[in-house]
């Protein structure tokens, strides 16, 4: 069972991002903040769930939650400052989008960088720990997802619908015969060099 507090602050704001070893869209964060005494048998780290779990928690989080927001960084941006502090920058642009100021972070992972002054906290496998990273986890990949899903319509020949970006063999054989577009990341290594070390 995920726990619903962290810093004992009623406004506290879980953090999570999906979607930064993607080969291809936006970087993309999500910021909740639930009810204190919040409980959700189903909630969990979004990489534990399927599509259709996900969605179904989605709704109620989006339901359920305080404040939430969701905040992204373009391919262009991850290519002009890196992967890293692209993820931070989406981070602050759900932070900043609540619609309640948080009184304290707790972070997905062991690192973030921020000019706020609110206090925060980094959690290793937080998403797996706390309810309200947990449901940020949710929100960042059903909501990346569907913009993966709406590129596909256009560009339906990498299998975005399918793979998200990420770089599985097919999108990779898809980048050597079509090659790139303006939302793939130009800064990652698309096409390894040893056919061996494309991910199957």
């Amino acid at each position: 069972m995920l726990l619903p507090n962290y810093s004992g602050y009623t406004l506290e704001a879980g953090i999570d991002e999906a979607g930064r070893g993607c080969l291809a869209g936006p970087v993309v964060a999500a910021a909740v903040i639930l009810p204190a005494d919040y409980k959700h048998s189903l909630l969990n780290d979004s990489k534990q769930l399927n599509r259709k779990q996900r969605e179904l928690l989605r709704e109620d989080v989006l339901k359920d939650a305080v404040a939430w927001a969701v905040g992204e960084a373009s391919p262009a941006e991850i290519d002009e400052v890196n992967i890293l502090n692209a993820t931070y920058l989406a981070m602050h642009r759900a932070i900043q989008g609540l619609s309640l100021p948080p009184a304290y972070l707790i972070v997905d992972g062991n690192r973030f960088k921020t000019t706020l002054a609110t206090p925060y906290t980094c959690i290793v496998k937080g998403d797996g720990k706390y309810l309200s990273i947990a449901a940020a986890s949710v929100l960042a990949k059903t909501f990346r997802d569907d913009c993966m899903c709406r590129l596909a319509d256009t560009f339906g020949m990498y299998g975005w619908e399918q793979n998200a970006g990420y770089p599985t063999k097919m999108h990779r054989e898809a980048i050597a015969i079509h090659g790139t577009t303006p939302y793939h990341r130009q800064s990652f290594t698309l096409l390894p060099k040893q056919p061996e070390l494309v991910n199957k």
